[in-house]
Parts: C-alpha cells; structure tokens; sequence
C-alpha cells in the first residue's frame, strides 16, 4: 500500500476550525479537496487530544540495548577502523543478534556515520611544529597575498590505477583526527608524472615530465615554464611562487637560480602537501580524466591536458581562499 501524503500543520487547524463553524465532514472535504474519512480522522483526533499536531509514536522497540549502544560506540570511538561485520559478531557473543544495517542505524543516532579515511602525510613532531609557526605566521594575510602566489607541485596519473581507501566511524568535522586518517608518503605508483602550476586567477601550465627529474631539469622547468604562466595569469607585481621542500627544488643551484631571477618564494614547511590548494585542482583533473576513461598512455597524456585547460577560474580561485581558512587550523 502506498504511503499517504501528510496534511500540513495549516490544513488541519482549517478542518477544525471550519468544523467549528458548523460544517459537515462532507462540506469540509469537497472545499478542500478531501476524503471525508480523512476529514473525520482530524476532528477526533482534535476532540481526544485538542491539538492536531503529531503525537509520539511507539514504535518497534530497538533491536541493541542501551548498554549494546554503549558497547559499540565506545568500540569505533577506540578503533574507528572497526567494521560493521566486527561490531555484529561482538553483540552476538554478547547475545544480540543484529544486522549490518542496524548497526549504521544506531551509530548515526549516536552522532558517528561511515567515511573514507582522509589520506594525510605522516608527520613527526618536527613536522607538526613547522607547520604550527608557518599558521601563525600567516595568519592575519590578507586574501589579496594568497590570491598573488603561484602555486606549484608535481603528480603522478595512473592510467587504469584504483585508489584504495578505508572507512571510519567518525562524527562530523572529526575527518582530520589521527585516527581518521591513513598517513601517505609523497610517492606512490603511476603512469605518467605531470608538473603544474596555477593561482587564483586560473590554472598556469602543464607538462609532463618524461624522465626521472633531477635539480637540473626542474630548473629548466621552472625556466619554460614558470615566467610564461606568470605572464598568461596576468600576476600583479611581486607575485610569488610557491613549490615545496622537494631535495630538487631546494638545491643550492635551484635557490641561486630562483634568486638570479628576482622570484619570491614563500618558506613551506615539510610534509606539507595538504597546505597548498594544488592538490584541490590534482584531485580535480583526477577526477575529469577518470571520466574519459583514456585507454592507454597518449590519450592519457592529451587528456589531462585537455581537461587540465579546461578547468574555470572559479575552481581555481575558491581553494585557494579557502586554503587561509585550513591553515588556520594548525
């Protein structure tokens, strides 16, 4: 049987108050356009409990016990990679036999939902303190300096690679605890390597690099590269770049170079890749190739050039602001 529509607030107090007046269920239901037993039910329910709000339903008693509730909830809130599987087996030793999808049930009520663990760089104290004074440092700049930095970093694409994740219990805004998160190390697997740049304004370009880099071909990178998108941006005067503390990007040779060149680099804390909004726009043309479903490695390479210039300056430009705002966090 289908599921009836509810009546609003507003229609039911217009049934009791045109009954009031004296008309008949009849008259009630053809002036507005109702069942004549739904209109009886309202007056009833009006003349039982004087009101024509919603009273509290029973229910189907709850499958876990409170002291079940208890038990799983402080079971995620210790382990939050612990699986639905593994809560149903611990309540059936307990004696409660339940299923999956009432564990999620019960969990949500408790404020924890599944998600898939955020991926974070492995930090050590050295790295936490780093990142801690560069907050601090920029915490008062005003949006106009995050809007003229040129962002930059190096990734790799797989052409048919599958990004492995795990779920968590965990309650909202929680998806940055330790716990909640699977620690990366700045290199995996992949096809095709790619370095790009790009600022608030749009991105800058993008090339892939072929051979293994060393300082000397970063360098010459930067030198095709970095000035010619600068240019195309339309950077303000002062604009400054921004690339992190990669052994090739911080060698004496490439710092004499960039100072050569009159370029402001900003100071960028280590294991840091989740501090620069490239990574928004990584995830991003990840995302669009995936689409496209390139079936082998040319197409994967003009795909992601294609799709890499097609990205709005709108996207370009929200991570970037909100990036002040996530920095702020440490």
């Amino acid at each position: 049987m289908a599921k009836t529509k509810e009546l609003s607030k507003d229609t039911r107090n217009k049934i009791v108050d045109l009954h009031q007046v004296g008309k008949t269920e009849s008259a009630i239901g053809k002036q507005l356009g109702l069942k004549k037993s739904t209109v009886g039910a309202i007056i009833r329910k009006w003349k039982t409990y004087k009101t024509t709000d919603n009273l509290p339903r029973s229910g189907a008693p709850r499958k876990i016990s409170p002291r079940g509730v208890k038990m799983i909830t402080r079971t995620v809130s210790k382990n939050p990679r612990t699986t639905r599987g593994d809560l149903v087996n611990d309540l059936q030793r307990a004696g409660t036999k339940v299923t999956k999808p009432t564990i999620s049930n019960t969990l949500r009520r408790q404020g924890l939902k599944s998600c898939s663990a955020r991926r974070v760089p492995l930090l050590k104290p050295v790295h936490v303190q780093a990142r801690l004074k560069f907050a601090r440092e920029h915490l008062d700049d005003p949006d106009e300096d995050w809007e003229n930095v040129i962002w930059s970093d190096e990734t790799k694409i797989e052409l048919f690679g599958k990004n492995s994740t795990r779920r968590v219990w965990r309650t909202k805004n929680a998806e940055l605890h330790p716990k909640n998160t699977i620690p990366t190390v700045k290199h995996g697997g992949g096809n095709i390597m790619l370095w790009g740049c790009f600022s608030a304004k749009g991105p800058g370009r993008l090339i892939r690099v072929k051979e293994r880099m060393n300082g000397a071909m970063y360098r010459e990178i930067l030198s095709e590269n970095l000035l010619p998108s600068a240019r195309a941006l339309k950077m303000k005067r002062g604009w400054v770049f921004q690339h992190d503390n990669d052994p090739k990007h911080t060698a004496r040779a490439t710092k004499e170079w960039l100072r050569k060149k009159h370029f402001k680099v900003v100071e960028w804390p280590s294991q840091s890749p989740d501090l620069n909004p490239i990574e928004n726009l990584w995830r991003e043309l990840k995302v669009r190739v995936a689409q496209r479903q390139p079936q082998n490695i040319t197409a994967l390479e003009e795909i992601c050039m294609e799709e890499w210039a097609k990205i709005p300056a709108t996207v370009c430009e929200n991570p970037v602001i909100a990036n002040k705002g996530y920095i702020t966090k440490y």
